[in-house]
Parts: structure tokens; sequence; C-alpha cells
């Protein structure tokens, strides 16, 4: 049985990051596996994958077996991959994220973006994810280089003092006047335990504030082999969360009428069929803007990343 102790540098991490980078060579598979069945520990009590360790937390991780020609072998059986940069420094760097890719392995996914950034880049020293995107989504990515530039941005993250932005394109025409989403969403699993979210009443014992604000940025009319399926036609929509909840976007749009197109989880499966016959094979949401303060020089910054191709041509540009 191992104890780690939580130091000031990870303070603010997600359980599932902080263990990730303590044990090494350990399949995110396994992580995942002793933290779903109570295995690990804080302070004497359970803890979730998403939970945010801090300062002086004692974690209790059960005894993990793993040889060191294993751990080599988990190491190089990621293939190396470089992603499209925006922004690189010494602090942190941004990258754009391409859909179909995780942010990390895990989950029934070996590896993502943060385990074949390090295989490419392996004489960095430090490579942390700062946020997550969900697979699907493309977009704006950090990843910080320093641990105070990490404490700094996730610190920024959990105090709301970040504005991300993304692109959504819905079904039918979203009423101009409704501008803010403010719902308690709720996590759950389904039987074969994936996990899914939904908006509850505030008064739901595991009910979590969620707001998010919408602005349209455009109506578009549906082409001619879908105005069956989407009479209203399109919209095109600015996104920002003001919390940044599992599925939340993608949960409140749904909710008001509106899914995501693309989206096989909350979505029109059937709009998602004959858009799929139509050529847009993935869910159109888009990390598009990321408002920021350096977290070295303390400066306003501002990201974009603009839409890849296979959305550019359903956006009305």
């Amino acid at each position: 049985m191992r104890h780690l102790l939580v130091d000031e540098d990870s303070a603010g991490q997600r359980l599932d990051n902080f263990l990730f980078r303590e044990l090494k060579g350990v399949p995110k598979t396994h992580i995942y596996r002793i933290i779903r069945s109570g295995e690990v520990r804080r302070n004497k009590g359970r803890i979730s994958a998403d939970d945010r360790v801090q300062a002086g937390d004692v974690l209790r991780i059960p005894p993990i077996r793993l040889s060191e020609r294993a751990a080599e072998k988990a190491v190089l059986s990621v293939p190396g991959r470089d992603f499209p940069v925006i922004h690189e420094d010494d602090a942190f760097l941004a990258l754009d994220k391409p859909a179909g890719v995780a942010v990390h392995g895990g989950s029934g996914v070996s590896f993502g973006v943060i385990e074949q950034l390090r295989r490419a880049r392996p004489d960095a020293r430090f490579l942390e994810l700062v946020h997550r995107l969900d697979r699907e989504t493309s977009g704006l990515l950090l990843i910080a280089k320093k641990k105070s530039a990490l404490k700094s941005l996730q610190d920024q993250f959990r105090e709301r003092e970040t504005g991300k932005t993304y692109l959504a394109l819905v079904r039918g025409r979203w009423p101009s006047r409704l501008k803010v989403l403010d719902q308690p969403l709720h996590k759950y699993l389904l039987p074969d335990g994936e996990r899914r979210v939904r908006v509850v009443d505030a008064d739901h014992p595991d009910a979590m504030r969620a707001v998010t604000l919408v602005a349209v940025r455009t109506y578009l009319p549906a082409p001619a082999s879908l105005e069956v399926a989407c009479p209203q036609g399109m919209s095109l929509l600015e996104v920002t969360i003001k919390t940044g909840r599992t599925h939340q976007i993608r949960v409140h749009l749904s909710h008001a009428g509106h899914p995501i197109v693309g989206d096989d989880k909350y979505g029109d499966f059937e709009l998602n069929r004959l858009m799929a016959k139509a050529g847009l094979r993935r869910m159109f949401l888009h990390a598009w803007r990321l408002r920021l303060t350096h977290p070295i020089s303390g400066q306003p910054m501002e990201l974009h990343s603009e839409l890849p191709v296979e959305l550019r041509s359903w956006s009305g540009a």
C-alpha cells in the first residue's frame, strides 16, 4: 500500500491527472479501475476521478505490480505525434486538437494527445494537460510546460477567470432572446458503465450548477435533403461556458430543444444519419476562442482556433 502526499504545486489538479503523472507506466485503464472501485482513498474517504486534490491531501494507493519492462513497453507503444500549435512559449502551448482524438488515455482509449505529445517531445521536462475537451470536440487545448504555469492556469479555470467560447451548429432556429442557460446538471452512468449527464432541479442532491451563455452568429437554411428532419434550418451559435461541467454545452443545448448536429449522445439521431450521408460525419462543436491571463507575464491573451475544413462548409462562411 502506498500513500501519496499532495504538494502545493499539484493542488487543484483532477485526481486522474495527478495519478497519471505519479504512477508512470501504469495503464490509465487500470488507474480508472482502482478509482471507480474505491481502492484509491483521500484522507480515508472515497474520491472520484474528476475530484480535485488539495495540498496536504493524503492519497492511499493499492499495491500495483508493473515490471519495468511492462512500463517501458507501455510508453514505447504510444506513437509520437505533433499537433498544430496555435501558441507556444516557455510557460505553455496551445494546440489545435482535431476531433476524434482523446486528450488522454483511459476509459477504453490507450493513449491521447498528452501521451503522443510527450512521445514526440522526449526532451520536454514537463508537459501536463491544463483542461480537457471531449474526444469529438475540436479546437483549443492548453498544455502546461511548467508546474507554476499549470497551477496558475488551472486556478484561472477553476475561478472562472477564463473566457471559453465554442462554435456549435444546432438543429432549428435558436430564439435570439434565449441568451442564458442556468440549469443544474447531474452525472450518472448507464447500465453498461457509460457516462451521461442530464438537467435536474436545483434541489437534486447531486445537482451541479452550470451556466452557459448563447449568442446567435447566423441562421442557415437546411439543404433540400435535410428539410424534413430540419424544417426550421439550423443555427450557428457562439457558446460561452461560465462553468466547466462534463458535456455541459451538449446537454444544455439539447435540453433547450436544439441539439448539436452530429452529437451521438444527446442529439437528433435521424438528423445525424442524414448529415453523415450529406458529408458531415462528426459533431459540430469547436473550441474557438479562449481568453486568459498569461501565467508568467500577467498580460491578457486571446487565442483563436479557426474552424477545421470539415466544418467550414457547414458554417455559412
